[in-house]
């Protein structure tokens, strides 16, 4: 039986000032949840919207939800009525889906890009001449219903530290250009979002302000 809050507790005094913990709740029960919350715990992380739903629907008013996973656009008009943040827009498919269902709802939503850095195929994302292609052609702009507040990106699922780092490195990089490009006068465009259970000491110390940390606080998920 894994002590959920000694877990959060041991995590949380991993992470400097600045840098906010997303619990990745998914396939965890609202019991664990429950514990989390009951020890301080605000933001959790969803990646399947019907899951996602009954929790939201049971559990504290006051939760941050933020959708951590390949988000369809069939998915978004369910998610964006109580969704905090939207963690990993990877297309302007997608980007412009949020902004019409919120735009519906009378919200204006948090969303993160997702980049691919990492080597693996399997990951989503932009690549950066791509997501440089969608911010130069000004299209966001448009779109009064979706705030871009920062990057996400996963590292490769190696256990070389030397290459994650320069993965994150590499993002931490673009997050600068892009910033100073795009974003210069947008105090909201901060979020660096990287590092999970495995690698996330090293994330804090190559830039990130939002980790997203799962079976290092709830154990082995439950499917």
């Amino acid at each position: 039986m894994v002590d959920v809050a000694k877990q959060l507790r041991e995590v949380l005094s991993d992470l400097p000032d600045g840098v906010r913990l997303v619990a990745v709740s998914k396939f965890h029960p609202n019991a664990d949840l429950e514990a989390a919350y009951q020890a301080g715990q605000r933001i959790f992380g969803e990646s399947h919207e019907q899951e996602l739903a009954r929790k939201a629907a049971t559990l504290p008013k006051d939760i941050e939800w933020h959708f951590i996973g390949h988000l369809q656009t069939n998915k978004v008009k369910a998610i964006v009525p109580y969704i905090s943040m939207i963690d990993a827009v990877d297309s302007l498919k997608l980007l412009r889906e949020i902004d019409k269902q919120a735009a519906r709802c009378g919200r204006v939503i948090p969303v993160l890009l997702e980049l691919h850095i990492a080597e693996e195929a399997t990951k989503y994302g932009f690549t950066l001449d791509a997501c440089r292609e969608l911010l130069e052609s000004g299209v966001w702009r448009q779109l009064e219903h979706v705030k871009i507040c920062g990057l996400m990106m996963m590292a490769s699922n190696v256990d070389d530290e030397a290459q994650i780092a320069a993965e994150f490195d590499q993002a931490a990089r673009f997050f600068d250009e892009v910033r100073a490009n795009y974003f210069a006068d947008d105090p909201d465009f901060r979020e660096r979002s990287w590092g999970m259970s495995q690698d996330y000491p090293v994330a804090v110390r190559h830039g990130s302000t939002m980790v997203r940390v799962g079976t290092g606080i709830f154990g082995p998920r439950v499917y």
